[in-house]
């Protein structure tokens, strides 16, 4: 099979690559866009039956397509943000070639570029964009055994409470999904145990106003370094029924068991951190620290917005937190099933160059890789707060495209410019 060539390749066809697409095509740069599903495919395979965005469709979006049949203060389902991004891919003409596997991508010896090898045939490209992103590889914390007797499973591999045996469940995770997973499988019938580790707990709206608003107007989408310590701390808030605040209080007063983070396992036996109450109370400063922030800016602004006192009114704890549960015997409690909600890790084996450090992280600036030639996209805090985020993405891929196009006027220079021997003397 003979070797294809083309200027850049980008691999992954989900939100990050059809940005990027957008932008080497106002670039007028030769691309493929390689996809080893269907478009999006990760929104319409590895969430939840219910899940919906966590913020309303006027703000995650990309700038060039609203979402139809949708208000702007609503929240996509997954299947219409997958069908989103499928229609913005279409619209703005991405050559997008799917059901395409990359297995690796080397440096091409004695030539300019990179060797990348498919399961549809070679390419040779001069540049090349891992535009994978951040969710590749579920991570599940070697604490329970597989031999246990339970069912274990990610939240990627989560669909529905049917899908779970009989019996209780414990979620571990309080970030949007856990919260959002164990509020479903509550209202199912189900006894939840939750574990709740750190987190931040923003308001869904505070004065009439979408918290991705404060945020906005705040200036805090723009942070370009995480508080320290805070670099993988969830964010818990949803986008479900309508959008509401996260509140742990209220999901023990709903008959789901708090406790927290999951430490260890013996015999049956869960053990959990004495941490519950300071998890909680972190994230409660976290959430007035932002309503404090919030009156500020309408204060100093002027702004017409009417006050929320109540807001401020946190409840009494629950007893989860005056009295908390450090050990859980699973059998006695029927609990049958876990859901972990811990997140993912990145998975780059496919690109075997020096891009990356010793713990396999990406070596980045802005998504500019230390070896020339290579770049990411979709990474968390690539440039900012809101590089993860549906429009983030779409900035990022701008910066990156310019890059490229930075890279290729060198080039062209480089290919154009006399040789000495040309010179007249």
């Amino acid at each position: 099979m003979s070797v294809q060539e083309i200027e850049v390749v980008v691999v992954g066809g989900g939100q990050a690559g059809i940005a990027m697409s957008e932008h080497l095509n106002d670039h007028h740069v030769p691309h493929v866009v390689l996809e080893r599903h269907r478009v999006a495919e990760r929104w319409r395979s590895e969430r939840w039956d219910s899940l919906v965005t966590n913020g309303p469709v006027w703000h995650d979006r990309f700038p060039g397509l609203e979402f139809t049949g949708l208000d702007p203060e609503d929240f996509a389902t997954k299947d219409q943000v997958a069908d989103y991004l499928a229609t913005y891919a279409e619209k703005i003409g991405a050559p997008m070639r799917c059901g395409v596997e990359v297995t690796s991508v080397r440096r091409n010896p004695g030539h300019r570029g990179f060797r990348v090898r498919t399961s549809d045939g070679d390419f040779d490209a001069r540049y090349v964009v891992a535009a994978t992103g951040p969710f590749q590889r579920p991570v599940v914390p070697p604490i329970v055994p597989e031999d246990a007797g339970l069912v274990q499973i990610h939240s990627s591999a989560y669909r529905n409470p049917a899908q779970l045996p009989e019996g209780a469940v414990l979620v571990v995770g309080s970030g949007s999904s856990g919260v959002q997973i164990a509020d479903e499988l509550r209202a199912s019938g189900r006894q939840v145990y939750l574990s709740v580790g750190p987190h931040d707990r923003p308001p869904r709206r505070y004065r009439e106003r979408d918290f991705v608003w404060w945020l906005g107007v705040l200036g805090k989408w723009e942070a370009t370094t995480p508080p320290q310590g805070a670099e993988h701390v969830t964010i818990a808030v949803s986008g479900a029924h309508g959008g509401h605040t996260v509140d742990f209080r209220s999901l023990a007063h709903r008959g789901i068991t708090l406790v927290g983070r999951t430490e260890s396992f013996d015999a049956g036996t869960l053990r959990f951190a004495p941490d519950l109450r300071d998890n909680i109370a972190r994230g409660d400063a976290d959430y007035l620290a932002l309503l404090d922030e919030a009156d500020a800016y309408v204060e100093s602004n002027g702004l017409d917005l009417p006050e929320e006192p109540r807001a401020r009114d946190l409840g009494e704890d629950p007893e989860a937190v005056t009295d908390p549960v450090l050990t859980l015997d699973l059998a006695d409690a029927g609990v049958t099933s876990v859901v972990w909600a811990t997140g993912f890790t990145a998975d780059y084996d496919w690109l075997q160059v020096d891009a990356f450090d010793a713990d396999g992280r990406p070596r980045h600036q802005r998504g500019v890789s230390t070896e020339p030639g290579v770049y990411f996209m979709g990474l968390p805090w690539q440039s900012r707060r809101g590089s993860s985020f549906l429009w983030g993405v779409w900035h990022d891929a701008k910066y990156v495209a310019d890059q490229i196009a930075i890279q290729r006027g060198y080039m062209e220079h480089n290919d154009t410019k006399p040789r000495p021997t040309d010179v007249q003397g």
